[in-house]
């Protein structure tokens, strides 16, 4: 098969791969489930996919669609070939104002259909938690609904017409038909005439038809996904007394991609919703309160109805970025209802919410309804979406795991069915976790088990049986909106019983034959409790570090706790710094989904006695520029930069380092030598001969300019600063001011800057200037001599820092080590802890001097400025850009603006490199390039990362600031 696979490969219209990476980045999706697939493609266009349906076929594999694999129940893995249509069949193809409809590809994203949408005043409803990167292909093939299904339906009511190719490669329009195109249709001397043939034969007898009235869900579950939607195609002029046409788009959605592989999509759009809202948000003591409420709520006209209980709340508690989010919540609630509504008119929407209010608090169920607008809504909703990914910062194997969490019953039967599931999850000494739709009947639910532990595999078959039983007793849908996958085919019979699920496999083999449509789901269904991600009873490796990650009990359990909700293939449009190479790259290899899952893959596989000794692993970090976003923005904290970093040290040892690598990763060392030659060593950096050899042996892209040192150190300036100031009266604290390598040699004037501006303010600098930060140490994974630099800081200023003399830095990168790194390099945990939690930004300390009343906007000019700002990516992970913003705020006519950058794409040395310099340049024209060039001639761009500022004068010829620079040029 290998040498047919290679031959296709060589005539294939698209990306295809064999490779061990590959298919290993693809054996998984959001699921507990992993099989190495047999390759991965990625097709341009429907040639491709023809000529992939055409493969199949002849060599008896198949084909397994995905777009943004944050499938829960396994619909994106298979052992054949994975075709991933997210990288370039992701087009808006046409847009009808007149019927309010669009079609698109399937790599489509749904937030970024919508923004492109809403200045014609319209949108796609269905909204799932994944909306910022799932497509509309996977939508439809899971028929998603999300938090507006309540208001707006399902993905089954939008879709109006499917372009799909069938199983022999017939390219095929399915849409709306009278009942007279329908019999014409069954006339076809094809494989879509057969398919006609077949429904109308089968969907004809009254038997069938009794069948399915019986043992489908009830009809006021809008939310039902087990099976083929058959129950869809019987009210209409064809198979019943309506007059309503047919469309088999209605059977197609929610299949899986196991009938049809689709290609365009048209969708019936809404009117944007009203714009003004408002949320209450009832606190509940216990669960049974909160669903009691549930019915009551939904007597109003709710936009949302979402429920979050105690589990998720309580992952938010740590979590770098949703903390922040739980300003709402009072006090520890079992559970909270987010109630949305909207209106037009700011007098309809208070009473709106004032008449549920009154409902609420007469039905006495919950404790607290405070009432959030504007903003705080949408970080409500986030905290809420947050949900999948925040189950992941469970610390251990025990996870919440999705194998029942997609139940949904009637509303009037959701309290009785929560309370027999609570007995259930009681009976088996099992906790669970509740959130999600509650107005819809749906909460996804979710045992605790370790699913690398025999008895937990066990429980999780013996759970998922019974719950199953107890959804069909309430007759509900078990698969309400993520689909049966792999985690729920197996239970379809008893959900509809033999002789529909028969009738599902005579369907599925009219529309494919040979069963090269993702096999394995709803009909011959694999087993559930088989091809997991993890082996059950494996004794799992021990893998020693230098650093310390005992906050995850070790590195393999971070890697771990990448659940594959794939928050990292956000685009640049979704705002974020999360993940730069992939905004650039558009590769899934270049996520931080990808590192963690090939990080496990290799430390648990990887046969060498170091196992970090593998190529897999040296290529999919090759672009992690170590930004530090997913330690912030990934739900489950993923930190790759540390792990990149531990990872560089490990396979060094084995493999050595390049002699670019060692002249970066000890670039202090070299440029503290040279700075007392400053003025030569600038007149080398800056002729064209002497610079072009040296970017060659150092592997510097030509295109770069190299950073000069300062003629004069601040070590060297701060002593005539030091006699200058003397005798002067400092009102206001002392400080320890940390001068960085990178300020004291490279941006002394910076460095002078801060000083200056300190001082001028009234506070008493203690300098310390010969310490190294170790960043470019950490970078280039030289990890021995990072840690005796940060195990030297940390003994020299222990007896220095307090919360009355903290330690402020200028670069961001160098200063917030100490928040960071240090805590699993040093050897003194107990000092690094006490230094780090008094270490801050320069814009931290002034802006927290700022609302202590110490600096007003008395000390700075009154002159006009515009401000445009970056900031460093690792002050967006690892505290925020309010600050910067309030301190260059505070003169009294400066206007200050955010630029929604993300990554600036040179992160230190990366942007260097001659094998980077491309991916670096085009992270920086995503976004960053372009605001500063929009920007007027006047405007100062201000940005703190020495890298950022090079990164910026490279990209766009401007020279950009430091915020030290523009306050101290601002004091009066």
């Amino acid at each position: 098969m290998k040498e047919k696979l290679l031959q296709f490969k060589e005539i294939f219209d698209g990306d295809f791969h064999i490779d061990k990476l590959h298919k290993t980045l693809y054996a998984t999706d959001a699921s507990v489930y992993r099989k190495i697939p047999l390759a991965v493609a990625y097709p341009l266009s429907e040639i491709g996919i023809k000529q992939l349906i055409k493969f199949a076929s002849e060599h008896g594999t198949s084909l397994v669609p995905r777009t943004a694999g944050t499938s829960l129940a396994g619909q994106c893995v298979g052992a054949g070939i994975i075709v991933d249509v997210s990288k370039y069949l992701n087009k808006i193809l046409s847009l009808d104002l007149n019927n309010r409809t669009v079609t698109v590809q399937p790599g489509v994203i749904r937030d970024e259909l919508n923004a492109y949408l809403e200045p014609h005043g319209l949108f796609f409803g269905p909204n799932t938690s994944t909306s910022n990167r799932c497509m509309i292909g996977g939508m439809v093939g899971n028929n998603s609904s999300g938090t507006t299904s309540i208001q707006y339906g399902v993905t089954r009511d939008k879709v109006l017409k499917l372009k799909t190719l069938l199983s022999d490669g017939e390219e095929v329009i399915f849409d709306s038909l009278s009942e007279e195109d329908f019999k014409n249709k069954m006339k076809l001397n094809s494989l879509e005439g057969k398919i006609y043939k077949t429904l109308f034969a089968e969907l004809s007898s009254e038997t069938i038809q009794q069948a399915i009235e019986d043992e489908f869900p009830k009809p006021e579950i809008h939310r039902r996904n087990t099976g083929y939607a058959v129950d869809s195609l019987l009210d209409n002029s064809v198979f019943g007394t309506s007059e309503a046409s047919i469309n088999v788009c209605s059977l197609l959605c929610g299949s899986e991609g196991t009938l049809a592989f689709s290609t365009e999509i048209t969708l019936q759009l809404d009117l944007l919703p009203p714009p003004l809202t408002a949320m209450v948000v009832a606190h509940y003591n216990t669960l049974e309160s909160c669903l009691n409420d549930v019915s009551i709520a939904m007597q109003h006209n709710l936009h949302t109805c979402e429920m979050i209980d105690d589990v998720i709340l309580d992952c938010t508690k740590k979590n770098k970025k949703y903390e922040s989010y739980r300003f709402f919540v009072e006090g520890s609630p079992k559970a909270l209802l987010l109630l949305e509504l909207k209106s037009d008119s700011a007098e309809d929407l208070q009473q709106q919410t004032t008449d549920l209010l009154k409902s609420l608090q007469k039905s006495g169920h919950s404790y607290s309804l405070p009432v959030l607008k504007d903003a705080e809504i949408d970080m409500a909703m986030e905290l809420r979406k947050a949900g999948l990914g925040l189950l992941g910062n469970m610390i251990g194997d025990k996870k919440a795991v999705a194998c029942i969490e997609d139940t949904a019953v009637a509303l009037s039967d959701l309290p009785n069915y929560i309370g027999e599931f609570t007995k259930l999850m009681s009976d088996y000494n099992q906790s669970a976790v509740y959130y999600a739709h509650a107005g819809a009947g749906e909460l996804h639910l979710r045992p605790i088990l370790n699913l690398k532990d025999n008895a937990g595999v066990e429980y999780f078959r013996k759970i998922t049986t019974d719950v199953a039983h107890l959804v069909k007793k309430y007759r509900g849908s078990f698969s309400g909106e993520h689909g049966d996958g792999i985690v729920r085919s197996e239970f379809i019979p008893i959900m509809v019983g033999n002789s529909l699920y028969e009738l599902f496999g005579r369907i599925k083999n009219a529309f494919d034959p040979l069963q090269i449509f993702n096999p394995g789901k709803i009909i011959n269904a694999n087993k559930m409790d088989e091809s997991l991600r993890y082996e059950a009873g494996r004794e799992e490796p021990e893998i020693e570090t230098l650093m310390n990650f005992s906050d995850s009990e070790g590195i393999l359990r971070l890697a771990e706790s990448c659940n594959g909700s794939g928050d990292c293939r956000k685009t640049e449009k979704a705002g974020g710094a999360m993940c730069p190479s992939y905004h650039a790259t558009r590769n899934e290899k270049d996520t931080t989904r990808a590192r963690a899952n090939i990080l496990r893959e290799i430390l648990t596989t990887n046969d060498s006695v170091n196992k970090f000794n593998s190529k897999e692993l040296k290529e999919v970090f090759d672009l992690c520029i170590s930004c530090k976003a997913c330690a912030s923005e990934c739900p489950s904290n993923v930190d790759m930069a540390t792990a990149k970093a531990e990872f560089l040290y490990q396979y060094n040892k084995v493999n050595g380092v390049s002699f670019s690598d060692k002249l970066f990763g000890k670039s202090s060392q070299y440029t503290k030598k040279s700075a007392r030659f400053a003025r030569i060593s600038n007149a080398l950096f800056s002729n064209k001969i002497s610079s072009r050899f040296i970017k060659n042996i150092a592997g510097v892209a030509s295109e770069r300019t190299l950073p000069h040192n300062s003629i004069k150190t601040f070590s060297k300036l701060l002593q005539n600063k030091q006699n200058e100031v003397v005798n002067s009266d400092f009102k206001l604290k002392k400080v320890l001011l940390f001068v960085d390598e990178f300020s004291n040699y490279l941006d002394a004037d910076i460095a002078s800057d801060a000083y200056d501006l300190l001082t001028g303010l009234g506070y008493q600098i203690v300098v310390i200037d010969h310490l190294d930060s170790a960043r470019a140490l950490i970078s280039k994974g030289f990890l021995e001599e990072a840690k005796k630099h940060a195990n030297d800081n940390i003994e020299y200023l222990k007896q220095l820092v307090s919360k009355e003399v903290p330690l402020i830095g200028i670069e961001p990168s160098a200063i917030l080590s100490f928040r960071d790194e240090y805590l699993r390099l040093a050897d003194d945990i107990a000092s690094a802890k006490e230094i780090a939690s008094n270490t801050m930004l320069v814009e931290e300390f002034l802006a927290s001097e700022v609302v202590n009343g110490n600096i007003t906007a008395s000390s700075f000019t009154s002159e006009e400025k515009k401000i445009k700002i970056h900031v460093h990516c690792h002050q967006k992970s690892l505290s925020n850009q309010k600050v910067t913003f309030d301190i260059l705020n505070l003169p009294k006519n400066y206007k200050p603006t955010i630029i929604p950058s993300g990554c600036c794409g040179m992160a230190g040395s990366f942007g260097y490199e001659k094998k980077h310099y491309k991916v670096s340049m085009q992270i920086g024209e995503l976004r960053l390039f372009p605001a500063v060039r929009k920007a007027e001639s006047e405007t100062i761009i201000a940005a703190n990362g020495t890298s950022c500022r090079h990164q910026i004068m490279d990209g766009t010829g401007t020279k950009a600031q430091h915020p030290v620079t523009i306050l101290k040029n601002a004091l009066i």
